[in-house]
């Protein structure tokens, strides 16, 4: 789109806005540990950071945007049509610089209605649903478009699968703004389907309906309203086409698009599976590492779990879900959550509003002696800054007894050796 008022690619003042972002989101402890593989020691207690965790390059990106939006237009209103990514830190800060947020959709008839020609208005890393992004574009707004590359290649595929007459099967959370958006692209073509699955159950009963084990009737009983209007199984699931929404746990998302491949065989015969089913690997490779990145963490041995983003965050929950298999795992939105030693205030797996816990940390029951020290595991979701994983950090090695004094002269004189010198 060569459009003078749509920006994707920059805004062209990254030098101006770069000392700010720095100021904002480097941290000191982080870059200590990274420089030493990834871990730091104090006597009782060992904490070793993922080698995967924080911002990707579609976040990093995202919140670049918003930054450089406000410094290339200081006296324009500047619009944000949701999060710019789920984590409260950073929406905050946005909202010192001046920066508004819509009204989630749905709340009222018209959430467009105060935007002019005048105003700036962010697309988040996320996207958004191609009806909004019309009415803006038609309100002459600014767009500032920082819809993150990985969503871009899944709306590729769903459209693709809307034009040859596929019904697109989204693995992903159906109020989620980027699977929102996402089934939106499907739409803009005539006679365009889709079906959001939330997991393997729901998968599950598309087999079963596939194979002849439920009817209709009781499919579109049981997903509710996941589906496009006018959505009929007997129609539209003739012909498939899977796709994920990209925070997804990714082996979750490969093991429905397997299913689901399995079953179409089955009722057409593997000789047409090709005709009736379709998977593209939308897999979001930051997400993946993120992920593989935990696993390998847990591998190497931990004793607990500290997982820092967002609770509203689809890809910091699955971390949570990959560390609470084999370990304490504890979902933290920021470093404040972690109260003092005795209390934590986290998110339990499959919740919807965050605990209070007592003993979380001496429940390890390591590291007492300094022998055996307590290892913690720590990562951190795509949308949480290093500053505040830095945080987190510095309050877990302060909860071990470790003297702020000590740790300040490691990380700082560490940070002086490596300055070059005159």
């Amino acid at each position: 789109m060569s459009d003078p008022r749509y920006f994707r690619k920059g805004l062209g003042n990254h030098d101006q806005i770069a000392p700010l972002l720095h100021a904002d989101y480097h941290n000191s402890l982080i870059e200590y540990v990274k420089a030493h593989d990834h871990r730091i020691r104090f006597d009782s207690t060992e904490v070793r950071l993922a080698h995967e965790f924080g911002f990707c390059y579609g976040v990093d990106r995202a919140v670049e945007y918003a930054y450089a939006s406000r410094d290339r237009f200081p006296d324009r209103r500047i619009w944000i049509t949701g999060e710019i990514i789920h984590n409260p830190w950073v929406n905050r800060r946005l909202e010192e610089m001046g920066i508004r947020f819509l009204d989630p959709p749905g709340t009222v008839a018209d959430r467009l209605a105060v935007i002019d020609s005048e105003d700036v208005v962010l697309i988040p890393a996320f996207g958004v649903e191609n009806d909004d992004f019309l009415k803006l574009r038609d309100r002459g707004a600014i767009l500032v478009d920082t819809t993150c590359g990985s969503v871009l290649n899944v709306w590729k595929s769903v459209e693709r699968y809307a034009k040859d007459g596929y019904t697109a099967v989204v693995h992903g959370k159906v109020q989620h703004e980027e699977t929102r958006a996402t089934c939106s692209q499907v739409t803009k073509h005539s006679g365009g389907r889709w079906l959001v699955l939330r997991d393997r159950e729901e998968a599950n009963w598309v087999c079963d309906y596939l194979e002849g084990r439920l009817s209709a009737d009781e499919l579109r009983a049981r997903l509710g309203d996941s589906w496009s209007e006018g959505f009929d199984p007997e129609r539209d699931l003739i012909r498939i086409g899977v796709a994920n929404q990209t925070t997804m746990l990714s082996s979750e998302s490969m093991e429905i698009a397997e299913m689901i491949g399995r079953s179409m065989a089955r009722r057409f015969g593997e000789e047409k599976r090709s005709e009736h089913f379709r998977s593209f690997d939308t897999i979001c490779s930051a997400t993946q590492e993120r992920q593989d990145a935990v696993g390998d963490l847990i591998k190497g041995g931990v004793d607990l779990m500290v997982v820092i983003g967002g609770f509203n965050s689809s890809n910091t929950t699955h971390l949570v879900e990959m560390s609470a298999k084999l370990v304490p795992a504890y979902h933290v939105e920021d470093a404040n959550c972690l109260i003092s030693p005795d209390w934590i205030r986290h998110q339990p797996l499959g919740e919807r509003s965050p605990v209070l816990t007592q003993g979380w940390l001496a429940a390890a029951g390591r590291g007492a002696t300094g022998e055996t020290p307590l290892v913690i595991g720590v990562t951190s979701g795509a949308s949480t800054p290093n500053s505040e994983t830095g945080r987190t950090i510095w309050r877990l090695l302060a909860f071990r007894g470790v003297p702020e004094a000590e740790l300040t002269e490691m990380v700082h004189g560490a940070r002086e050796s490596a300055s070059p010198r005159a």
